[in-house]
């Protein structure tokens, strides 16, 4: 009986330590290339690296990027087409099902960033033709609700051919839950609004001041918080520059520009993704064009300012997103013109990457987030 009850409680044991090492890696692609189907779902090894496949979402038009819910329960994505829409899903960690819930009109197309709050009651979306940002209901069973707010960017900049209007790229929530900020590469600025999770009408105000200006043809696409919140990284597109922002309760202030190409590159750039470690002492940028490279930065703990540390192939071409797992032991890399995620090891101590080996071909992959 007593040898019965150990191999039970051993059991048990080995179960939890298998799950604590197993990720739901959620993968969205662009379906009007090649042959993607949908969102994919893989199973993750944390303490190897190791992907193998779990299930997918097939009939989902171009969800090129997406947000699990903070519990797990719901992913949320973007169809980026012309007429821009939103879907929400049920989520089972265990079998990696997604079950379609519904979908809603984004008012606007090319739909290319959402993001949910931490309450799971809010849905924000990014269009990037027409430049507006939509807010979306939550309800209780994950599905989405009704349309609360639609504010549209205007202006335009100094790059006829990619800044002749406004062109939303990202929507970020601030680690305490208490901004939003939405980049806008058409205009060259970086929008803020305090966040009222209260709100069952207009959620998002304009901060004072409501905006920060980026040089002219900066071009900014992404943004990542710092984890302690007091500083702000966005990724300029069209230069491949990096700006620091200290960031005072959604009051930021450039405190740096530094380039993350290489010194003698002068190929064509196209800055894709960016990305705090979770430990705050490392930034990574993606760059698209001739470089396909990762550039690794090292952070400041007392200034926020950045030191470049090197570059890493990422072994592809076009690597749109990249994702680093939480306990910041891989970094993984969407290669979405060579159609594959390749994962590499990541040197906690100097930030450097190395390749595993380990990689998944899939067609147009484009937008990598984990989930328990």
């Amino acid at each position: 009986m007593r040898n019965t009850f150990l191999l039970i409680i051993m059991s048990l044991i080995a179960l939890h330590q298998a799950s604590a090492q197993n990720l739901n890696l959620i993968v969205g692609t662009y379906t009007n290339k090649g042959n993607s189907e949908g969102i994919y779902v893989y199973n993750f090894d944390s303490t190897t690296g190791k992907l193998s496949p779990k299930n997918k979402a097939t009939g989902v038009s171009n969800p090129s990027y997406l947000t699990p819910s903070n519990n797990g329960k719901f992913v949320y994505s973007t169809n980026e087409d012309n007429d821009g829409s939103i879907s929400s899903f049920a989520f089972d960690k265990l079998s990696g099902k997604l079950k379609f819930l519904n979908k809603k009109t984004a008012q606007g197309g090319g739909t290319c960033y959402i993001a949910v709050d931490a309450t799971n009651k809010y849905v924000f979306a990014g269009n990037y033709g027409q430049g507006n940002l939509v807010v979306y209901s939550v309800l209780p069973d994950g599905s989405l609700g009704n349309l609360l707010q639609s504010i549209q960017d205007t202006g335009s900049g100094v790059n006829k051919s990619r800044q002749e209007g406004p062109h939303v790229h990202s929507t970020i929530l601030s680690p305490d839950q208490k901004f939003l900020l939405v980049s806008d590469l058409g205009t060259d600025k970086i929008s803020v609004y305090s966040f009222d999770n209260n709100s069952s009408s207009e959620p998002l105000k304009a901060a004072e001041p409501p905006y920060v200006t980026v040089e002219p043809g900066d071009g900014p696409r992404h943004l990542d918080f710092h984890p302690n919140s007091k500083y702000v990284y966005a990724l300029m597109e069209m230069t491949g520059n990096v700006l620091a922002f200290s960031n005072d309760q959604g009051k930021m202030e450039k405190i740096q520009t530094i380039s993350m190409v290489a010194k003698g590159f002068t190929g064509q750039t196209g800055a894709a993704d960016i990305h705090v470690s979770p430990d705050g002492k490392f930034l990574y940028s993606s760059n698209r064009g001739d470089a396909n490279d990762i550039a690794i930065f090292s952070i400041n703990p007392s200034t926020g300012m950045l030191t470049l540390k090197g570059h890493q192939s990422t072994l592809g071409k076009g690597p749109r997103n990249f994702v680093i797992d939480p306990k910041g032991n891989f970094l993984l890399v969407a290669n979405n013109n060579s159609n594959e995620i390749i994962v590499f090891k990541r040197n906690k101590v100097t930030g450097l990457l190395k390749a595993t080996g380990e990689k998944v071909a899939l067609d147009a992959p484009v937008c990598l987030k984990f989930s328990k």
